[in-house]
């Protein structure tokens, strides 16, 4: 474009004589570069107001979009047939429409005739809550687990159930009449993910009527501890919240309002109870305090309990009223404290100075924590201890009496019940020993089977125990504990043996007679996610997180296993398979949302057309991914919001295990979306797993964190159980224990006694 200058100085007459005509072309030539920057510039405005726009579009674009992908279904023709493709997260999903439904738009879902009724409640929740066992003047033992509270009836062995509550009970207390009962929950959260608020109600237990519901919008994260007043027969009632600030609130138990509400403390708070004698006074106590609160013209005001010379433990565990008006506390140091009130310290704290609550004795108790204390009708008083699992009677001058363990305790042949951390309720005497009434798990639950012919299920989880329950007499019939987590389980169709799959790859083959294990194998290194025979017996699936399916022959009555073949196609590990009704194929889910057939008879061989097996029958569905289940995925599903689904034997109800704490019963088949259903709450956390038994009179559905196992009955439409349940008066002096290990806080996992109550009926 230009010249250079050794070409200027070479031709210098050429460069005088064409000067002006080259001058004016570069003239020109500026001109048009600069009309095509200002083009340029046009476009690029033109292009940037446009971006502007479609990032304004974005957001609405993107909802728009996850509202269509997340759960989308379309119909369109393939051959001579139908297809359906289901989005899940934007991955499209394609079943094919079996030849017996010619019109796919034409079909009708009802919600199913079946209902659930909840019948039996398996487990209780001792590991980690205080004040969860007491004893009702009709004979029933009240406890908590997961979203229940259960009034089972000790000598007649039957349950009733209180269920207003919406998210786990953390505590309860009894009304000085011994049959209103007042329960308190955590705040939980919504399927969005928004806090719900927690509250407390007060009941009837006689007829399970709520009477009160206490604090609803006022407490935060949920309700720790509840005590009502004595002195006035139960007027009030005292709660202490898990807010930052631990509020303590007093509550008009006939009106159900507020009376006074103050901030409590930043530390943790283990226990409240009004003085007996006057319900002015409060007392709580935890982590490195004790408060003595004084209740007057509608305000508390507290004082701090004085140390002085006494070391100042690290925490309060308990704490009791002596029959002479003193406090008796129980610390982590392993001594009993008295406590009384003592005179102002006028030369210390000048003229005026007000009284003070001060130690007066120190006793040294147990060895570990001090974890319950309580109070006799003499003014004995007896201690449960930590690391030292003693109990041991005090006389009234607290000189120790005798002391025991609790294999070999004698308490005057009175009856016991006992509580303990692995989530066990035991009955029983010192000197005749104990008998479990309550047992469940103590941590989180994936496994459960059911047995082919009998009323038996299996359940197994992460606290290693492989239980074996019995749904009619609501027992557990035996227990055994492996190396590793049992995650998946089921039972050979001869109903022998059971194999249960670990976490490390390793699978084992129960006798369920002898309870031993007769086979022990590996595949992978990964954990197992499904166990499956085929309908005859002669083949066990194992789905693995490997993203392997290994199948295995069975001889000699499920005693004998040889590897068959192994299928190899998946993306992603393996969630769920079925068996083909004939035995030679196998239907299976992915954690991708895959659904692939497989030929085993063939070989274990992948078929790659699909559609060829729109019309095949399955011998149990369990799949979540399918045709015959897609109406039971609820709208704004993630794809994981399932975890377990069950057709019953009669093919007629499809049970379903969400992410909400919820348990659905649909019809079945149930192929189109928005299906109507029955939807039973119950538990506290995600629901696990589900299964009919196998007369499909129960539906048997397992929570994951909240340890807790339901038992629900099958009921078709009006019918109903018919008749109330005796009810009995026990009269006895009874003392009831909390086993238990010591809170994390502490440090202390030894077993523990960790509450005592005593009542006269």
């Amino acid at each position: 474009m230009f010249l250079s200058t050794h070409e200027v100085s070479s031709q210098p007459f050429k460069f005088s004589a064409e000067y002006p005509d080259r001058v004016s072309m570069m003239e020109g030539r500026l001109q048009a570069q600069e009309d095509e920057i200002m083009l340029l510039k046009s476009s690029l405005a033109d292009a940037l107001r446009r971006l502007r726009l479609h990032d304004q579009l974005i957001p609405l674009l993107k909802q728009q979009i996850i509202s269509c992908l997340t759960l989308f279904f379309t119909l369109s023709h393939w051959l001579t047939g139908q297809s359906i493709k289901m989005f899940i997260r934007g991955r499209p999903i394609t079943m094919y429409v079996p030849s017996n439904i010619q019109n796919y738009e034409d079909l009708r879902m009802e919600p199913p005739v079946e209902k659930l009724e909840l019948d039996w409640v398996y487990g209780y929740r001792g590991r980690d809550c205080r004040a969860n066992l007491y004893l009702l003047s009709s004979g029933e033992a009240v406890y908590f687990i997961a979203c229940v509270v259960v009034l089972y009836h000790i000598n007649n062995r039957t349950q009733r159930h209180y269920r207003k509550h919406t998210d786990c009970v953390r505590c309860l207390t009894i009304h000085p009449d011994k049959v209103r009962v007042a329960s308190g929950q955590t705040a939980g959260v919504d399927k969005d993910g928004k806090p719900l608020q927690p509250y407390v109600h007060i009941w009837d237990s006689s007829t399970l009527i709520t009477l009160q519901q206490i604090g609803l919008g006022t407490f935060e994260r949920g309700v720790g501890s509840v005590a009502f007043s004595f002195a006035d027969a139960g007027a009030f009632l005292c709660v202490i919240d898990d807010s930052n600030e631990h509020m303590l609130s007093v509550w008009d138990c006939a009106k159900g309002t507020k009376h006074t509400e103050v901030k409590s403390t930043n530390e943790a708070v283990f226990a409240v109870e009004f003085n007996p004698s006057d319900s002015t006074n409060i007392i709580t106590c935890g982590k490195s305090h004790i408060y003595f609160w004084t209740l007057s013209a509608g305000s508390l005001t507290k004082k701090q309990g004085i140390f002085g010379k006494y070391k100042k433990p690290k925490f309060i565990q308990c704490f009791v009223f002596s029959l002479t008006g003193d406090v008796l506390t129980g610390d982590s140091e392993g001594n009993i404290l008295t406590w009384g009130k003592s005179p102002g310290d006028i030369k210390t704290l000048g003229k005026g100075a007000k009284e003070t609550f001060q130690i007066m004795r120190q006793t040294r108790a147990h060895d570990g924590s001090v974890f319950t204390l309580c109070m006799l009708q003499g003014g004995a008083l007896l201690s449960g201890g930590g690391k030292d699992r003693k109990i041991i009677r005090w006389s009234a001058d607290l000189a120790p009496e005798r002391e025991c363990e609790v294999k070999d305790a004698y308490v005057n042949g009175e009856e016991v019940l006992v509580g303990t951390t692995r989530n066990a309720i035991l009955r029983g005497t010192f000197s005749d020993g104990f008998v479990a009434i309550v047992q469940g798990h103590v941590d989180e639950m994936w496994g459960l089977a059911t047995h082919p012919s009998q009323d038996v299920f299996l359940t197994c989880g992460h606290d290693r125990q492989v239980c074996v329950w019995n749904t009619a007499e609501h027992k557990l019939d035996w227990c055994t504990t492996l190396e590793e987590y049992g995650l998946c389980a089921d039972f050979c169709p001869n109903g022998a043996v059971v194999s249960v799959g670990l976490s490390t790859g390793r699978w084992l083959v129960l006798d369920l007679q002898t309870k031993e294990v007769i086979s022990d194998y590996t595949d992978g290194n990964e954990q197992l996610s499904v166990m499956r025979y085929s309908p005859d017996g002669s083949f066990l699936a194992v789905g693995s997180h490997d993203n392997f399916i290994y199948v295995y022959n069975v001889t000699e009555c499920g005693r004998r296993y040889s590897r068959y073949g192994k299928c190899n196609g998946h993306s992603s590990f393996i969630t769920h398979l079925d068996w083909s009704k004939d035995g030679k194929y196998i239907m299976s889910n992915s954690g991708d949302y895959e659904i692939l057939y497989w030929d085993v008879a063939g070989g274990c061989k992948l078929l790659r057309n699909r559609y060829e097996s729109k019309d095949r029958e399955w011998a149990s569905y369990t799949c979540v991914l399918g045709f015959h289940v897609m109406g039971v995925w609820l709208e704004g599903s993630d794809g994981t919001d399932i975890n377990a689904l069950c057709r019953s034997h009669s093919e007629r109800v499809v049970a379903v295990a969400d992410d909400f704490c919820k348990v659905h019963l649909f019809q079945y088949p149930c192929p189109k979306p928005k299906a109507p259903n029955h939807s039973y709450e119950g538990h506290g956390s995600h629901v696990t797993n589900v299964r009919f038994t196998h007369c499909d009179s129960h539906l048997l559905s397992m929570g994951g964190k909240d340890t807790c196992i339901l038992q629900w009955e099958v009921k078709r439409a009006g019918t109903s159980d018919g008749g109330d349940r005796g009810k009995e008066t026990l009269r006895v002096n009874l003392i009831t224990f909390y086993w238990s290990h010591a809170p994390s806080t502490t440090g202390e996992e030894d077993l523990t006694v960790k509450s005592l109550h005593t009542y006269q009926f």
